[in-house]
């Protein structure tokens, strides 16, 4: 049974963080199927075509990694759960340290934090990949942002599939 727009946005708006437009723009499109795949390329699809702004809005709509609303716990229940995955809440002092000026310096390069897919990676791995992205410049670091938000999404959706 197909879902309404509203029963769909209730359902996928979370996929993108803090980013329910995503499927307001895609329940239209997808009307006619309950095929998760088709639901994820679809979503896919609209965050790809929309306006540099838009995207932009979304990488912004992304926590710190081992940041402030992880510890002050005002992150979603996806985040949450996604950072405890990588061992993000059981940071010492000094990798929360550094996590925390590398997410100052990311900021200042830029505009935007850090987005990684930290789902079965480890402390280790994620401040590796942030010193190593931190090479990167404006362009490529945008894509690669949206890239990862790509990849959290199908996470996301393999996560409700399952259950």
């Amino acid at each position: 049974m197909a879902l309404t727009e509203a029963e769909f946005v209730a359902r996928y708006g979370g996929i993108y963080e803090h980013s329910a437009w995503v499927a307001e723009e895609a329940a239209p499109i997808t009307a006619a199927t309950e095929d998760i795949n088709i639901i994820a390329q679809v979503m896919a699809d609209c965050v790809d075509n929309a306006s540099t702004g838009r995207q932009l809005a979304l990488i912004r709509a992304h926590p710190d990694l081992a940041g402030k609303a992880q510890i002050a716990g005002e992150l979603t229940e996806d985040s949450t759960s996604e950072q405890a995955s990588a061992g993000l809440d059981q940071c010492s002092p000094e990798e929360y340290e550094r996590f925390q000026a590398l997410n100052r310096e990311y900021h200042q390069k830029f505009g935007f934090p850090f987005v990684m897919a930290v789902r079965d990676s480890g402390r280790g791995d994620i401040l590796a990949a942030f010193e190593n992205r931190m090479e990167n410049d404006q362009s490529t670091e945008f894509e690669t942002a949206l890239a990862e938000i790509h990849k959290i999404a199908r996470l996301r959706f393999n996560a409700m599939e399952a259950g």
